[in-house]
């Protein structure tokens, strides 16, 4: 039995500023960075996928994998592995540096075993493809993708410059299922407060636009996607992350935002990539513990939405009306109130490219 619950909670999506449709779509940024045009030009090529564990026993684990061939691609797509250990694989130097990731990682599941690629069809791919074949927590980066997914089947080219990756996530309560996006973005949010913090620079108002979006200054800076199954009694998550960290096209990015604010520090994706992990591992253990109320103060402290008056439609389309956010409901929708007081929840209407302009309000009993 396959079952979706965060695609039918809006969690479908994945844009940040710097994925680009593919030719097939609208055309958004025409600057291709070099090494995503060859990418697209060569996807028939082998993708290589180097694998690296913290600890020992981790280490031994990514060898059996290599070892057995246990990992695959999309569409019987050639893949190459390697062990960070091997000499088969050359890094450059503006690669994801894996002893600066792992010597910063903190957490005792999340990240720990790391699959990383100069190229990629989709880190979402690669982790659903293969979440029986990796420990839980496991995260694939790409700095590069070519097929990457989003919203209402749109596919995404990603240049370099953008932190682009996947993890795995298994939760048995299908309750709190739909606010494991929200917890996502808020450990983003959260992880570049504590790097300001750490390294003495001016914070990063990097904020949540609901659903899964994230803004920074009012231009989108990054984006979220989480699909699940559901098998065994549990939900598996494949949890995607997108966000701008050198790429300032066609918006801006983390470090010319950084640059603008006069400083000289540059943000690193493999600091702010164990900085999240570290994050996410205690919110996600109050999640399913407690619940998504203990979080709900601080995600309203990020989020845009609070107060906002928007149009929405009524459930049949037609009527038009006016109403004000007030925040969430326990199923992880928008909670808002019309003019007379009615308390609503709010749903996209699933063909809206922008979620809020397209939301449909339903009576709360």
């Amino acid at each position: 039995m396959l079952f979706n619950p965060l695609r039918t909670s809006f969690l479908s999506l994945q844009r940040t500023s710097s994925f680009i449709p593919t030719p097939q779509k609208t055309i958004f940024n025409l600057a291709f960075s070099v090494a995503t045009a060859t990418a697209r030009m060569d996807s028939q090529s082998p993708c290589v996928l180097v694998l690296s564990g913290k600890s020992a026993s981790e280490r031994e684990l990514i060898k059996s994998m290599k070892e057995n061939a246990s990992l695959k691609l999309a569409d019987d797509a050639k893949l190459l592995t390697f062990l960070q250990s091997e000499k088969g694989w050359q890094s450059e130097k503006d690669e994801f540096n894996f002893d600066t990731y792992m010597a910063s990682l903190t957490t005792t599941c999340f990240g720990r075993v790391l699959l990383w690629s100069p190229r990629l069809p989709s880190t979402q791919d690669v982790v659903s493809l293969n979440f029986c074949e990796i420990p839980i927590g496991s995260v694939c980066i790409a700095d590069v993708q070519f097929k990457g997914r989003g919203r209402s089947q749109n596919i995404w080219e990603s240049p370099k410059g953008g932190l682009l990756f996947s993890f795995t996530i298994q939760m048995e309560d299908g309750r709190v299922v739909p606010h494991v996006q929200y917890v996502v973005c808020l450990a983003v949010t959260e992880a570049i407060k504590d790097l300001a913090l750490k390294n003495g620079i001016p914070p990063l108002d990097v904020r949540i636009k609901w659903p899964n979006d994230l803004y920074l200054n009012g231009l989108k800076v990054g984006g979220i996607l989480c699909t699940s199954t559901y098998k065994a009694k549990k939900f598996n998550v494949s949890a995607g992350v997108g966000l701008n960290v050198d790429n300032d096209k066609p918006t801006t990015s983390l470090n010319a935002a950084l640059q603008k604010l006069t400083c000289d520090y540059h943000l690193r994706r493999e600091d702010i990539t164990s900085a999240f992990f570290n994050k996410f591992e205690h919110l996600f253990h109050v999640l399913i513990n407690q619940g998504f109320k203990p979080l709900e103060e601080l995600y309203y402290k990020t989020w845009l939405h609070s107060g906002q008056r928007i149009t929405v439609q009524d459930q049949d389309l037609r009527v038009e009306n006016v109403v004000t956010v007030q925040g969430l409901t326990s199923s992880g929708y928008l909670l808002a109130i019309a003019d007379n007081g009615e308390m609503c929840e709010l749903h996209p209407d699933g063909n809206s490219f922008d979620f809020f302009k397209g939301l449909v309000r339903r009576k709360l009993m």
